[in-house]
């Protein structure tokens, strides 16, 4: 018999579970994006993290909405209207390519924002450039800015966090 303690930890372990469930059952396309709280969960296995950072990162099945806001000390920058995750641009990425250079073990940081197949993704508050889609080597497809794929980053947690800015990747400017 559970005892209350049991039954709390067991409860607040759930949402993980059954978005573990749904990554590992998926046979490729968009994903469902979870809630925020199993988006936040910080699983122990590298496998499990990869998981949930991919599929806490992967916008709505129907389409994703952009939208700028103020993130930290960096300014205003494009989040992902269904969690509010600071995305990223690649800079190996080239304008208007219709590809995205960011796969195999780079994917796995910096998982790519995601539509289901044959949807749009839509402008939000202050989003001023182009928002339109490619499909990935993978056959997903990702939301492009003015001709550049966007990426979230998996050590970015919550919110506001932009953890991403380093190196090649940078926060998208409205």
């Amino acid at each position: 018999m559970m005892t209350g303690r049991h039954r709390f930890i067991g409860a607040a372990a759930m949402p993980l579970i059954l978005l573990l469930a749904a990554c590992s059952s998926s046979a490729g396309g968009a994903t469902s994006a979870p809630s925020q709280a199993a988006a936040s969960a910080a699983p122990s296995t590298a496998a499990a993290s990869q998981a949930a950072a991919s599929a806490g990162a992967s916008a709505a099945t129907s389409g994703a909405t952009v939208e700028a806001k103020p993130v930290g000390s960096i300014g205003t920058v494009l989040v992902a209207g269904s969690n509010g995750m600071t995305v990223y641009t690649f800079t190996k990425d080239v304008k208007d390519s219709g590809k995205s250079a960011c796969n195999a073990g780079c994917i796995d940081k910096w998982p790519a924002l995601t539509v289901a197949a044959g949807a749009a993704p839509t402008p939000g508050s202050g989003v001023t450039g182009k928002l339109a889609t490619i499909t990935r080597d993978d056959g997903t497809t990702q939301v492009t800015y003015n001709g550049l794929p966007l990426y979230f980053f998996a050590n970015d947690k919550a919110p506001g966090d932009a953890n991403g800015v380093y190196a090649n990747w940078e926060a998208v400017k409205p």
